[in-house]
């Protein structure tokens, strides 16, 4: 206490400019019609500023909830589209409940953890078998086509084994002639946004810049988009042919994927699983 009287007593000079300042203000302020506007009008201004930086600063803290949202809105639309696609326009069918009647669902998902420079690399998601996750689906994202294979799963996150990897191999095909290959990744110091389609017959015709999307032999829904071809083949010496292409996603900045379900996945499995002596 005896510190601060000092302090008071030091600077009372300052502390006095200061008070009678103030009450200068407030009395001009109140008795001046012209100063009251103008200081009303800086006051509403700054105070606007403020709002507006602090709202900024809100929407910013919510963009991961917002991308949640948009995410599940875009899984759920995905969905439908399959389901409409579905339906024979050249009968009058109504179906009511048309996501029962779609073979594909779409569930969206966040990547928590990504690699691009491996030789073998993984993504982890914030899904799992409490969400439905089972090994061997695929994944997407949206709009930009095939992210990988579903890996392993635990109940509240799965791996992805991403196209960028050794082991992986998608069957695709060419938009334009519908010939059939082998989608694969180069090796470790490959470039992220290219990979090659192998085990194309050398008679095929093929087109520069020509889509490449999946053919449906495989775990994919048929007609995904891939990449565009940017080199039309390169020779192997033998009967067929390896394309270059370029990838529509670019995996260095993958956010949310979607997984898709396949309600004939186990049906088509079991039956292709059958012994030539059980048929």
């Amino acid at each position: 206490m005896r510190n601060l009287w000092i302090f008071i007593n030091r600077y009372n000079a300052f502390f006095l400019f200061v008070i009678f300042f103030t009450i200068g203000v407030v009395l001009t302020v109140k008795n001046n019609a012209y100063q009251r506007s103008v200081t009303l009008n800086s006051t509403n201004q700054i105070v606007g500023q403020a709002y507006i930086r602090l709202n900024v600063f809100k929407r910013y803290m919510n963009l991961g909830e917002v991308n949640d949202s948009l995410a599940f809105e875009n899984a759920k639309l995905n969905t439908e589209l399959l389901a409409l696609k579905g339906i024979d326009s050249a009968k009058n069918v109504v179906v009511k409940d048309t996501v029962n009647h779609v073979q594909y669902t779409y569930l969206a998902a966040r990547v928590i953890k990504n690699s691009v420079t491996l030789r073998n690399n993984i993504i982890t998601i914030n899904k799992g078998t409490l969400d439905g996750i089972e090994s061997g689906m695929p994944v997407i994202s949206a709009g930009k086509g095939v992210v990988g294979i579903i890996r392993d799963v635990s109940d509240h996150l799965a791996t992805i084994e991403s196209l960028l990897n050794k082991d992986a191999k998608i069957s695709v095909s060419l938009k334009s002639t519908n010939a059939i290959g082998s989608l694969v990744w180069g090796d470790r110091n490959s470039d992220v946004r290219k990979a090659f389609i192998k085990d194309v017959a050398n008679h095929i015709q093929v087109k520069l810049r020509d889509t490449v999307i999946t053919s449906g032999f495989g775990s994919f829904p048929p007609g995904i988009p891939v990449g565009l071809i940017s080199n039309k083949g390169i020779s192997t010496g033998d009967n067929f042919l390896t394309i270059e292409i370029r990838l529509f996603n670019d995996f260095s900045t993958l956010q949310y994927v979607y997984v898709i379900k396949d309600k004939l996945a186990q049906e088509q499995k079991a039956l292709e699983l059958k012994l030539p002596n059980e048929q």
